[in-house]
């Protein structure tokens, strides 16, 4: 059984910057593509970022695209989330599951909380 648990987030101001992990652990996800999602305060969880199993390969919700950086560390099983130039929009709660389907179970994610 894999357990998923994400770290890094906090509250930043507007134009600020966050790393979030997030951590595998219970078997390795090196064959997996991975995604980072997000869910507002009364939204429905959205696709933010995704990475494949290697790493060369990327995609990024418009939203986040230019700002956001996914990266992995199959060594470490971990993936990662930098993003830069934070917005009061990107408040939300930050989760991290394989992609384009979530098929692990979602851990408890991490706040993260942009102020104006």
């Amino acid at each position: 059984q894999v357990q998923l648990v994400e770290s890094g987030g906090g509250l930043v101001q507007a134009g600020g910057s966050l790393r979030l992990s997030c951590a595998a652990s219970g078997r390795t996800f090196s064959d997996y593509a991975l995604g980072w999602f997000r869910q507002a305060p009364g939204k429905e969880r959205e696709f933010v970022a995704g990475i494949n199993w290697s790493g060369v390969n990327t995609n990024y919700a418009d939203s986040v695209k230019g700002r956001f950086t996914i990266s992995r560390d199959n060594a470490k099983n971990t993936v990662y989330l930098q993003m830069n130039n934070l917005k009061p929009e990107d408040t939300a709660v930050y989760y991290c599951n394989t992609q384009p389907m979530a098929v692990l179970i979602w851990g408890q994610g991490t706040q993260v909380t942009v102020s104006s």
